[in-house]
């Protein structure tokens, strides 16, 4: 186990506030393990003595942390449908956990605001039962983060649909579409909790339960497949039946090759295969977007929208039979 350039949580975080308490770390504490983090530990392990290869491995966490064993990413220790919500919602919002929770737009599309790892919205209504469930189950939570603007949320909670908009348009910027504060911030404080984060996971469920169908319809058993049907059902809404059947021609082809395949390498290239027939059947103006995050998926790492992703490293996303 190690963290590394690319890493991302809560551990990240612990790594950077750490470093900078020690003088070596100057940027931001977010739990995003890039070029900056980097160089912080490659100064502090060439001062300690220790391999200076930028990683925090189990010498150097002991080293900032002694008598600590190096811990697994705790997101890896959350439920499966968690874990593919959380890396598509990194793609989506190009933020770690728990940021990725609480992304924020504003009435851009004209759905009033957006809010959470998958963007649900007041326009379509897709939000008001999350914050509605929210309130009910976790009151002293949103109360605590709330404060005396409690009362004014539950309000509008229960308002007729167009006060409800006039109301959220009313407290972001016309033009730019940004939230005010401290709207933008309690929102987004609110997306953060635990609580909030399993709402959403429960309300993306079946999301999951359809990316599992999938994966048996398809012939797929592991985590990795999983978290690329979901990605494929949030980013390109499904396959359609002709690139179904190409998919499953490819598929026909591959079965009669010559070239030998153990378990885990024809999970991977029947992954392959679906990533890159789904990335031909979009707009081509999406293509490399849809290409690299579905590929990203299959192979279990690559770089997104600038990020590098591992999919078992950052998420415990790996080829493991998912049930």
């Amino acid at each position: 186990m190690f963290y590394q350039r690319g890493s991302k949580g809560a551990e990240v975080e612990r790594i950077q506030a750490k470093l900078k308490e020690l003088g070596y770390y100057l940027g931001a504490v977010d739990g995003i393990f890039g070029g900056g983090t980097e160089s912080a530990v490659k100064s502090y392990q060439k001062d300690k003595g220790l391999l200076v290869d930028g990683q925090v491995g189990d010498k150097t966490w002991r080293s900032l942390f002694p008598s600590e064993e190096i811990p697994q990413p705790e997101i890896a220790t959350k439920p499966l449908g968690y874990r593919s919500l959380a890396l598509t919602g990194s793609f989506e919002t190009n933020a770690p956990v728990p940021e990725c929770f609480a992304g924020l737009s504003g009435d851009f599309d004209g759905q009033g605001i957006s809010f959470g790892v998958l963007q649900w919205n007041f326009g379509q209504g897709s939000l008001q039962p999350l914050l509605t469930e929210m309130n009910e189950r976790n009151p002293d939570v949103t109360k605590g983060i709330l404060h005396d603007r409690y009362d004014i949320l539950i309000k509008v909670l229960s308002a007729p649909y167009t006060e409800q908009m006039e109301w959220i348009r009313s407290i972001q910027d016309p033009i730019k579409h940004v939230l005010f504060e401290p709207w933008k911030g309690l929102f987004k404080t609110l997306g953060r909790t635990t609580e909030f984060q399993n709402i959403q996971t429960k309300y993306a469920n079946s999301y999951y339960e359809l990316a599992k169908t999938w994966c048996k319809q398809y012939g797929l058993w592991s985590e990795r497949a999983v978290a690329l049907m979901f990605d494929i059902r949030v980013q390109n809404g499904g396959i359609s039946d002709l690139v179904r059947a190409t998919i499953l021609r490819d598929f026909d082809q591959l079965e009669k090759s010559e070239t030998p395949f153990d378990k885990n390498a024809l999970e991977v290239e029947k992954m392959k295969i679906i990533a890159n027939r789904r990335a031909e059947a979009t707009n081509p103006q999406w293509f490399e977007d849809v290409r690299r995050r579905k590929l990203c998926c299959a192979l279990g790492e690559g770089t997104v929208h600038g990020e590098h992703y591992d999919l078992d490293v950052q998420y415990g996303i790996g080829l493991h039979p998912f049930t």
